[in-house]
């Protein structure tokens, strides 16, 4: 894999809708480095990245963001607000080490949002939540376009 996270057998290109938040962010770099068009609006949730030809969207979030004790926080109401809007919803949880805090905020996430469409993903590193995102909005993709409600 290269410094940019792409191997060179992903040669798939798509939009993608980033919040403004992540103008100088690590992903957005990347995702722009693999030639992904890469459109920003203030409109897209603080953190969120909208794949719109696979109906997916994904939020970043730092368990640090997390107040101490995963008491009620604006993060929460961002994740609430998030999966309200969009149906094909994925959490990303960075953190570069799993530790106790880490792995308490995973719990908490999980079973506050258990009822929703969130799906929550732990990821080590931008080039893993990278990954993980084109991975997910490629089968995504495919699976609308075998449908015949997905464009290429």
């Amino acid at each position: 894999m290269t410094l940019n996270g792409n191997d060179g057998a992903n040669l798939w290109k798509t939009t993608i809708i980033v919040s403004t938040s992540l103008r100088n962010h690590d992903a957005t770099r990347m995702l722009g480095a693999q030639q992904h068009r890469i459109r920003f609006s203030d409109s897209v949730e603080p953190g969120a990245l909208v794949f719109p030809l696979s109906g997916t969207a994904f939020l970043i979030v730092n368990p640090q963001e997390l107040p101490e004790g995963l008491e009620e926080s604006d993060v929460f109401d961002r994740i609430k607000k998030f999966v309200q809007v969009h149906r094909n919803s994925f959490l990303l949880l960075q953190a570069s080490f799993y530790g106790k805090k880490e792995l308490e905020a995973l719990s908490v996430i999980q079973q506050r949002f258990l009822g929703s469409s969130l799906r929550v993903l732990p990821v080590r590193s931008h080039a893993d939540a990278v990954k993980g995102m084109l991975t997910i909005a490629k089968v995504r993709t495919k699976v609308g376009a075998a449908t015949g409600s997905g464009d290429q």
